[in-house]
């Protein structure tokens, strides 16, 4: 699958959105990925987790594993996917917030220790959450062998990410800006409260 197939699907799904919106790094964009929108669609996530699941399939897979909430479609359709293609055995799994980092509950930290794991997260603007989901992996001497996404809108690349082998769907480029400097702020553009940060940022600003 290439870049401009997975951009399709996304229209098609209404994950693509044009506007005003608050990411959630704080930065403000003219576009945003509303991945949410494209969970609804069965059959187009089983799609693009097949276009992850083909760049690692063969890396010999133990664990395919994702931060909460989304990250938890995705590793069960990846793992699927790979199970499909390679007939390999695997398990799928998920990291939960704590605090400021991600950990493994539920007895997947024993899935995960000194397994080989595939990561897979859905957008990607500054990669600030999966390098907490890579760290976890790390701090059960689990294997991190790649990292797959559906969209890297932020340019990350692997060396950022602490990874060496990334695989994102799309990498559309999205303007965004600080707060301070934003041109649709400046412009009286509204603010999306409907999707991303939006109405938090709204919030601190006393609106």
């Amino acid at each position: 699958m290439n870049g401009q197939e997975a951009l399709e699907i996304f229209k098609r799904t209404g994950a693509l959105l044009d506007g005003h919106f608050v990411l959630a790094s704080g930065r403000h964009s003219s576009q945003y990925m509303n991945k949410d929108a494209a969970y609804s669609f069965p059959d187009q996530i089983s799609l693009l987790c097949w276009g992850i699941a083909l760049a690692f399939v063969d890396r010999q897979i133990d664990v395919v594993a994702g931060p909460e909430k989304g990250g938890i479609i995705l590793s069960q359709w990846v793992a699927h996917h790979l199970i499909e293609s390679a007939g390999q055995k695997m398990r799928a799994v998920y990291a939960e917030k704590d605090g400021d980092g991600f950990v493994f509950r539920r007895g997947y930290d024993k899935l995960v220790a000194g397994k080989r794991v595939l990561l897979v997260e859905d957008v990607i603007t500054t990669g600030g959450s999966i390098k907490k989901v890579i760290q976890a992996v790390r701090t059960l001497n689990g294997n991190p062998i790649g990292l797959g996404a559906l969209c890297n809108r932020g340019g990350v690349d692997a060396e950022a990410l602490g990874i060496h082998d990334f695989h994102a769907l799309a990498n559309p480029t999205f303007l965004t800006w600080g707060a301070d400097d934003c041109p649709l702020c400046k412009q009286d553009v509204p603010v999306n409260t409907e999707v991303g940060k939006g109405r938090e940022f709204l919030a601190r600003q006393g609106r």
